[in-house]
């Protein structure tokens, strides 16, 4: 018997369908020993689970931020699952995102080996995410990252924007520069992957980690909406963003805007090219 199916037979006081984004199913589950969270697809989405477990751990063991205690992935009733304690939310600290920056950039600075990937390939979003170990960051994110996005968009794309962005590739070492050193990242690290915990400060969920470049995590904040000024002056402290971040980013948020290509349609298309001409602007 599964951890999940042995909590689900204890006296459940409530059950209810809560948000999970548009990927999966997610339920609370009240039971006499304490909350649960859990979240469920299809069995052939095990391994996004499993994955999504990967980051998390990886992320707690940097002792630094919040993150979901994670009980058991698996899968029951052809469905497979993310079970997880639930996370009581509380009001935010008055010094939230200055506090939410330190730890985040703290994470940043926790390096493990020098290489840029991850253990294991895992997922943005449904996309499959490779993860390959690299010594240099630029081939990482030029190989591991653009290349297998346009491959997977040229059917939403044209020639002379394909023609762009393999330019862009085939001079990324004049955009981008390599870090002293891998940082854990997030990797999907937008607001809606930021809650408030019972403590006050900010939590983080729904990973697609590596080993990269602290950089990616800030750019991506950015993309949808951003945070308060007092968040990035605060991280800046830290000396985890260098000269150049400014151009840099674009190159970093294109990955996430043509994945939204990729997954969500032609609805995207327009942010795409607008990212690629920021990016030829700033050459």
């Amino acid at each position: 018997m599964s951890e999940f199916d042995d909590i689900v037979k204890k006296k459940v006081l409530s059950y209810h369908s809560v948000a999970g984004g548009d990927i999966n199913e997610a339920f609370q589950i009240q039971t006499e020993d304490g909350t649960f969270f859990v979240k469920m697809n299809t069995i052939s989405n095990l391994d996004m689970f499993i994955q999504e477990r990967k980051g998390i751990e990886a992320m707690a063991a940097c002792h630094v931020i919040g993150t979901p205690h994670i009980l058991q992935s698996g899968t029951t009733n052809h469905h497979s699952y993310l079970l997880m304690d639930y996370i009581e939310s509380g009001k935010r600290i008055e010094s939230y995102w200055q506090v939410f920056a330190q730890q985040l950039a703290n994470m940043h600075r926790t390096f493990v080996g020098n290489q840029f990937g991850f253990s294991s390939n895992n997922y943005i979003g449904l996309t499959p995410q490779i993860n390959t170990f690299c010594d240099s960051w630029i081939t990482f994110f030029r190989d591991y990252r653009l290349r297998p996005m346009l491959e997977r968009n040229k059917e939403n794309l044209y020639a002379s924007d394909i023609q762009r962005l393999s330019k862009i590739m085939d001079h990324l070492d004049e955009i981008l520069i390599e870090p002293e050193q891998p940082s854990l990242v997030h990797g999907d690290l937008w607001s809606g992957n930021v809650m408030t915990g019972k403590d006050g400060k900010a939590w983080l969920i729904d990973p697609a980690c590596y080993y990269g470049d602290a950089e990616v995590d800030i750019a991506m904040t950015e993309l949808f909406g951003g945070f308060p000024q007092t968040f990035y002056t605060t991280y800046r402290q830290y000396g985890c963003l260098r000269s150049g971040y400014e151009k840099r980013k674009n190159v970093y948020n294109l990955y996430h805007l043509l994945n939204h290509l990729y997954l969500f349609g032609y609805g995207y298309y327009g942010s795409v090219l607008h990212c690629i001409e920021k990016i030829e602007r700033s050459w």
